[in-house]
């Protein structure tokens, strides 16, 4: 191909991006890649204001300003095209709304954008489980009553139907149709969160910290807000910890963990416990409490132990890995076997190619985590 003929290619795609620019989109990839309307602005020469414009569908970028936009976020100009529904920011249970900034929960939202367009067209030709979840709304103005530990029993009978230890947590919830996630590595700070505003629920994971035991834990915490929550205001404290005794009792049922529990530190059968049961001895330790089987006083002596020993952290015995995600990557390898590649894939969805590899790895690549 000529270089005259690669100009006018490239002036077609300009025009015809410019014609179905989407005010959006333009918002979409800001956010995926963390940036504020003044970095934005600086990178591509123009005002913060212009950039305020485009995005709120007032004016529309000139061709060359859209080609220096799709350079400074790393997208191709047909990325900036009309695309789906947005999700909203207020259907995200994020863990702690302090902890983070905007910007870094945009960011974080984003990816799940764009997850939410990737399983849409992969939709189109491969079948996923059903999304199936029992719903038993728990009121926010609810502080110690029994709500959310009758939700993680009604959960528990209909998507595990045994008492025992939850094997996989996370293949538990794509079996149910969630759309699971590890978030790429620049949105580390943000905790693990879920959306359930869209035809599949979502869950999505930080595997900063590395911690298995911990991740199993997020992963009920988040399928209570997804059981309980779905009209809740998110972030508050009592919605918080109501996710977390819902997670208590999802993961280590009264009825079945009571008697095994102990009456005093005893780290030997902790660690046993631990293994047998997929949670920290933390965890561990506040059940005991929390089902009155240990004295405030034992609990209070066993954490500060803890903390002595530095186990607070990095709890004895040794690492596991953590739980992954397969359900997007399977889906991914049945459409290569279609003779769709992940091109033709990114292209459909309206993702870049290196977006969807960050969410839907092949089992083949090295993990970016």
């Amino acid at each position: 191909m000529n270089e005259r003929t690669t100009d006018e290619r490239t002036t077609r795609r300009l025009a015809e991006a410019r014609l179905l620019f989407d005010a959006g989109r333009l918002t979409l990839a800001r956010r995926l890649r963390g940036m504020r309307k003044n970095q934005l602005a600086q990178a591509v020469e123009t005002t913060p204001t212009a950039i305020g414009q485009y995005e709120a569908g007032v004016h529309r970028p000139s061709e060359r300003t859209l080609s220096r936009l799709a350079i400074a976020l790393g997208v191709p100009v047909e990325f900036f095209g009309a695309g789906r529904t947005p999700i909203s920011l207020d259907t995200a249970h994020f863990r702690s709304l302090r902890s983070t900034t905007q910007i870094e929960r945009d960011q974080a939202l984003a990816y799940g954008r764009i997850a939410a367009d990737i399983v849409a067209a992969l939709e189109e030709i491969v079948e996923f489980p059903a999304a199936e979840l029992p719903e038993r709304p728990v009121s926010p103005e609810e502080i110690a009553g029994p709500g959310p530990v009758e939700a993680a029993r009604l959960a528990r009978a209909f998507m595990a139907g045994q008492p025992g230890p939850i094997p996989h947590m996370v293949r538990l919830l794509e079996k149910h149709g969630v759309i699971v996630l590890i978030m790429p590595p620049s949105t580390e700070r943000v905790d693990a969160f879920s959306i359930g505003a869209h035809p599949r629920p979502m869950v999505l994971f930080n595997p900063a910290k590395g911690d298995y035991w911990r991740n199993r834990f997020d992963g009920a915490h988040e399928l209570g807000h997804l059981v309980m929550h779905a009209d809740a205001e998110p972030g508050s404290k009592i919605i918080e910890d109501q996710a977390h005794r819902f997670a208590a009792e999802f993961l280590m049922p009264e009825t079945a963990i009571a008697d095994q529990l102990p009456h005093t530190a005893d780290w030997a059968h902790l660690a046993e416990l631990k293994s047998t049961w997929g949670v920290s001895m933390a965890a561990l330790l506040y059940r005991a409490r929390t089902l009155k089987i240990m004295r405030e006083s034992t609990y209070r002596n066993a954490m500060s132990t803890m903390s002595t020993r530095g186990w607070r952290r990095h709890e004895p015995g040794p690492s596991k890995p953590l739980e992954r995600p397969t359900m997007l990557t399977k889906a991914v390898e049945l459409l290569a076997d279609s003779d769709t590649g992940r091109d033709q894939l990114a292209d459909r969805a309206g993702v870049t190619r290196t977006d969807l590899d960050l969410l839907a790895p092949s089992r083949s690549m090295p993990s970016v985590n």
